[in-house]
């Protein structure tokens, strides 16, 4: 299990509508009173998120993968004894499989398209501490309840 981070998630995203933005207080090149076009989608519009995902989506379907029916955030790869699963939050990505191979195709893919960080072995995600022994993966939620012990002053 492998954990990767896309770069600048947001930028990927392509505008399909005309968005325009009020220039920023500072910026002195351009006129008063004009406005930008968008060509990309920024943080905090909210467009963003639907177009990268979208983006992605498509991305991953043309390199093989399909697209779960109850989750639509996981996508799967499976042929002959191979089975590679990619499972998406944001600009997260867990990616998990039997096929070391696959693997490598998928990451270096992915970072040809849209600049990934390889964080290595999955050890964190979403309040979920995954922790690797020669028994097998232990998941626990230690930090998340320490915080919340902590937020309730106990």
């Amino acid at each position: 299990m492998k954990q990767l981070d896309i770069n600048n998630v947001f930028l990927h995203g392509d505008l399909k509508e005309d968005v325009y933005m009020v220039v920023p207080p500072g910026l002195t090149s351009i006129p008063s009173g004009k406005v930008y076009k968008l060509k990309k989608a920024l943080y905090g519009l909210k467009q963003a998120m639907r177009e990268w995902f979208a983006k992605l989506s498509c991305f991953l379907l043309s390199m093989g993968y399909t697209q779960s029916m109850n989750d639509h955030s996981l996508f799967i790869n499976s042929s002959e004894g191979s089975f590679t699963t990619l499972l998406v939050y944001v600009d997260d990505i867990i990616l998990a499989g039997n096929d070391k191979e696959e693997i490598s195709r998928i990451k270096q893919a992915l970072n040809q398209t849209f600049k990934i960080k390889d964080l290595g072995d999955l050890r964190y995600f979403l309040g979920l501490e995954v922790a690797r022994s020669k028994k097998g993966i232990m998941l626990n939620q230690r930090k998340s309840a320490l915080k919340l012990l902590k937020d309730a002053c106990l």
